[in-house]
């Protein structure tokens, strides 16, 4: 397991920029003495955040300037053509070059997407990137992928996402064989597309711990440690449940503020509303990894704030120190060589 951690900080990136990367940061680095930071991005921004937060200098932080910014509605295509110097850029860029060992970024999901993909290319034998990300479950926890980078998927795609899917489960949890679902309109065999029906004959064929054909109510059930599905239904699922989750606050919010009677209940209830609120909080399962690549990119929530930011910066540390890219090459090529 490696301990000594570098990361790079697309500080730039989000909502925010440096009022939320920059905190976040230094809270990493005060919990974590193994890790080292790069805050990447216009240096004078950076630099005043720093001097708010009276840090002069740090032994394991130093300012990488980048003269560009990429904008959370720029072009994908027009951002990794034409922005070269940008944040985004030079985060990844110093990741290609091994002087660090992942890149975080709240920024622009698609320029992300593309500029990882162009400059760190993808691993031997895996042939598209998948968004994955935990979500909050009965049990515990789940990892759902893809969540919005493939829109249109094959079967062998489907298989891919299940693989790199379980494996991160194994490195994260220490889970030997994770539970992998396959996301479907129902759970008999003859349900689902020819493309969901194929890609569930391969994940059988696998050597995985397939369970088989999951619907949606199984994903916050817990029914399955993996959900698989491809990166259309997994966005819409993904923004139904954030749709949801909203709603329910604002209707609870109204009926314990309709009268004195039903705020009184408020009172007495507000405890187990927090636990609830905190077990809940999409904030401590941000940081969503580009899993395929042949490094580690976490994409932090581009409104996040500092502590949703400090779990994405987190995420990406446990990742390298275990080796995830490491065992998807591995765990593809034993495939490889077991159907050859």
């Amino acid at each position: 397991m490696t301990e000594n951690v570098t990361v790079a900080i697309d500080a730039m990136g989000g909502d925010h920029g440096p009022v939320v990367t920059v905190p976040a940061a230094l809270k990493c680095l005060a919990r974590d003495p193994g890790l080292t930071v790069v805050l990447v991005g216009l240096s004078e921004q950076i630099e005043t955040q720093l001097r708010i937060h009276r840090v002069k200098s740090h032994p394991r932080l130093r300012i990488q300037h980048a003269t560009e910014v990429v904008g959370m509605d720029d072009s994908p295509a027009l951002a990794m053509r034409n922005k070269k110097d940008s944040s985004m850029r030079v985060s990844i860029n110093l990741v290609k070059k091994a002087e660090a060992d992942a890149c975080v970024s709240a920024g622009n999901t698609g320029a992300l997407m593309a500029t990882a993909r162009f400059v760190l290319k993808m691993l031997p034998g895996i042939e598209r990137p998948a968004i994955a990300s935990e979500l909050p479950t009965i049990k515990g926890r789940t990892i759902m992928l893809d969540l919005g980078a493939n829109v249109d998927c094959t079967p062998q795609h489907l298989l891919q996402f299940g693989i790199m899917g379980a494996i991160l489960v194994a490195a994260l949890d220490g889970c030997d064989a994770p539970s992998v679902g396959l996301l479907n309109i129902g759970e008999e065999e003859i349900k689902g597309n020819e493309i969901v029906k194929q890609a569930a004959d391969l994940l059988r064929q696998s050597g995985l711990n397939f369970y088989g054909n999951i619907e949606g109510d199984d994903i916050y059930k817990g029914t399955t440690d993996v959900v698989v599905c491809d990166g259309f239904v997994g966005n819409v699922a993904l923004k139904t449940s954030e749709g949801l989750a909203k709603m329910v606050s604002t209707m609870l919010r109204e009926e314990f503020n309709r009268n004195g009677l039903t705020k009184l209940a408020g009172l007495i209830a507000l405890p187990v509303l927090r636990a609830f609120k905190k077990r809940v909080d999409p904030r401590r399962y941000n940081g969503a990894t580009l899993l395929g690549l042949r490094s580690i990119v976490v994409k932090s929530h581009g409104g996040a704030d500092r502590f949703s930011f400090e779990n994405a910066i987190e995420r990406a540390v446990r990742e390298v120190r275990n080796e995830v890219q490491q065992r998807i090459t591995e765990k593809i090529a034993l495939l490889q060589k077991d159907a050859a």
